[in-house]
Formats: structure tokens, C-alpha cells, sequence
């Protein structure tokens, strides 16, 4: 799968931070079962390689790491078996590391420049981080105006009341969002029915 493959597969990737590892296969269960199947696993938390390699035995899911800020936990999260990889900005070294390693690679970015730099690279999928704080669908607006090659997903303060706003504009191929995965103990019902809402944004 391609990055764009990746982005393509339902509106919104839950941003999953996991702090204890009996909570990674009920969390992936349930959202892979309520539409949700590509799971961004943040590396915050001591057990987020474990949690990798736990979520990506639940049949269906679709894991990556989220928060790879630099060559070596690129290739850890590699190893834990991410399908894909989320970092939180682009830096030409990470860019490159991912690039040799034939992983596809959504790179966070804030401006022009950092589009750039990304484009320099080959690449034409970016996370746009942090999304409301960096000036919300009026800046990816006019960021994206002289980048028509370019799709997005914006990251950050993104909510079941915004969303389908920011999905309604074409260079947004989906969302990321961690409202679909609370943190903490996981009520699958409550989980599943947080990704069902989620996964009928783009309808």
C-alpha cells in the first residue's frame, strides 16, 4: 500500500496513545470493527512498540507508528512491524531514512517551506500538524493553493463537530483524530460506536 492507499481507506485515523498494553488488541478490535482500520499508534509512551505488535495481529488492522522523529525510531517502529509512519515534522535526514526504507511516510508540516522540503524528497502526502493551532482550515486553504500536487491530513484539535468540514475540502484525503480512541481502559461498545460515527464523516 501507498501512502495515498493508506489515507484512502476511511475518513478518519485514530491517534492511539497507549499506555498500558492489555488496552492495544480491545482498542484495535474495536475500531477495525467500526470502520476504522488504519491505526496510528503514537511512540509517547514506554509500551507503543509492543503495542505495534500487538494491534497488528488483530486481523483487518491496518497499524503504523505515529510521533517518528528520527532515524532510528523509524526503524524500531519498522521492526514492531508498522505498515506506515507519522512523524510530527520533516527533517531531510528522516525524509531520506524512510525514503531508503520504502515505508510509506506522512511527514508533518506547518508552511510553504516545509512543503518544499517534502517535495525535494518526492514526496506529495503530508500530515498538516498542529492543524487548529497552526490556523486551522483557512491556513491548509491557502497553503495548498500553490501545491495542487498535494493531499493532507490535518492533525490536531480535529473533532467529531469539525471534521467533516475539514473533509469536505478536496486535498484533505482523511483526518486524524484521537476523540475514536480515548485513553485509558477501553469500553469496546463504546469505542466501536465512536468509529461507526467517525467512518460515515465522508458519506
Amino acid at each position: 500500500m501507498t501512502i495515498a492507499d493508506i489515507m484512502q481507506t476511511a475518513p478518519v485515523i485514530p491517534v492511539i496513545v497507549v499506555d498500558e498494553l492489555e488496552h492495544a488488541v480491545p482498542l484495535a478490535r474495536a475500531l477495525v470493527a467500526g470502520g476504522l482500520p488504519v491505526l496510528e499508534v503514537t511512540l509517547r509512551t514506554p509500551v507503543a512498540l509492543d503495542a505495534i505488535r500487538a494491534m497488528s495481529t488483530v486481523e483487518g488492522a491496518i497499524v503504523g507508528a505515529g510521533t517518528v522523529t528520527n532515524g532510528q525510531e523509524l526503524s524500531e517502529a519498522i521492526d514492531a512491524g508498522s505498515r506506515f509512519i507519522v512523524s510530527p515534522g520533516l527533517t531531510e535526514p528522516l525524509g531520506k531514512a524512510a525514503n531508503a526504507a520504502g515505508v510509506p511516510f506522512l511527514p508533518g508540516i506547518a508552511n510553504a517551506g516545509d512543503i518544499m522540503r517534502g517535495l525535494d524528497l518526492g514526496l506529495t502526502h503530508f500530515k498538516f500538524f498542529p492543524a487548529m493551532a497552526a490556523g486551522g482550515l483557512p491556513a491548509l486553504k491557502a497553503l495548498a493553493a500553490p501545491f495542487g500536487q498535494c493531499r493532507f491530513c490535518p492533525t490536531g484539535g480535529i473533532s467529531l463537530t469539525n471534521a467533516a468540514e475539514w473533509l469536505a475540502f478536496d486535498p484533505v484525503l482523511c483526518v486524524g483524530g484521537s476523540w475514536v480512541a480515548p485513553r485509558g481502559p477501553v469500553d469496546e461498545r463504546q469505542v466501536e460506536r465512536l468509529a461507526r460515527e467517525a467512518a460515515t464523516l465522508a458519506d
